[in-house]
Order: structure tokens, then sequence, then C-alpha cells
């Protein structure tokens, strides 16, 4: 009998199901689409707030993003505590700077891998607010409202993580 809370990988099809349920609750309860990526420009804009002063609120973006903690916000943080604390319940946690594909392919150095990752992050961040949303917000939510410019932007994702892992793992390699 599988154990959820102790499995170190579930079935897509019922996390699929799973995701579709929780998209349901968030238009129902807040009306609000599953989104993650403006979390990270708004935490952005609190920390530049909390460095710079007050003058953050007077920019256009941060005043149409509305700089605040609110559930959305608290969605991510929740997947992060949530993913660890599934790691630890299934015995999956360890620490592990260079997974072993990426060792095996591109070496086993830890500053390679940590630059790649965050020029990686840098990328994904800008192409998620130049489209205005990220898997999660078009991937999964825009999908399901049946947006044509979230289908395009799903199939581009899919398309940009097969050529970029073929270039990291085919032609650098």
């Amino acid at each position: 009998m599988m154990n959820l809370l102790t499995d170190a990988r579930w079935s897509p099809y019922a996390v699929g199901i799973g995701i579709g349920v929780l998209s349901w609750f968030s238009f129902l309860i807040s009306r609000t689409p599953i989104a993650c990526s403006t979390t990270f420009a708004k935490t952005s804009g609190m920390i530049e707030k909390l460095l710079g002063g007050k003058d953050v609120d007077l920019k256009p973006y941060y005043r149409k993003i509305k700089l605040a903690v609110d559930w959305q916000w608290m969605f991510v943080v929740g997947i992060v505590i949530g993913a660890f604390v599934s790691a630890l319940l299934s015995g999956d946690f360890h620490w592990q700077w260079v997974p072993s594909l990426w060792a095996g392919s591109l070496g086993g150095d830890p500053l390679t891998r940590v630059i790649v990752a965050l020029v990686g992050g840098v990328c994904l961040g800008f192409g998620a607010r130049w489209a205005d949303g990220c898997t999660s917000g078009h991937g999964i939510s825009g999908t399901l409202q049946l947006a044509v410019s979230s289908w395009i932007a799903a199939i581009c994702f899919f398309i940009g993580g097969i050529l970029m892992a073929h270039v990291i793992f085919k032609v650098i390699a």
C-alpha cells in the first residue's frame, strides 16, 4: 500500500489531479489563479524597500504588483517548506551541491554549478516577468482557463526546456 507521506516519488497522475483541485480551490476561494513568479518580484521589491527606503513604492512596476506578503507569497513559502518536510519524511533529503547527472556530464565543481544555476535563475526570472507569468501561472492556471497566450507559453516552456537540456547535456558535455 502506498504511503503518500513517506514515498520519495508520487504518481504524476495523482499530483496532476491534486494540482487541478488546488487550482479550482484557488479560483473558488480567492478568485485568483495559482502563480509564483510575481512573489519573487515582490520579495525583491520588499528587500529593496528595506534597504533603500520609501522610493520603491513610487516605481510603477511595484505599484502594479503591490508589495505585500499575500496568500501567493505564503503559497511559495509553503512550497519550500512542504518540499523540505516531504524530503525528510521520505528519507530522500541529503545535501548535494552538484547532482550526479550534472557531475557525470560536466564535472563536479560546485562553483560552476552554482554560477550556472544563478545565471539560469536570473534568465528564468527575466523571462517570467517578460511573459507576465511563469510555468505555474501560464502552464497551470492559464491553460486551465484555455487562454491562448498561456498555451503558447506552455508549449514554448517545453520546447525551451528540451532544447536547453540538449545543449547542456549533449553539446556542452
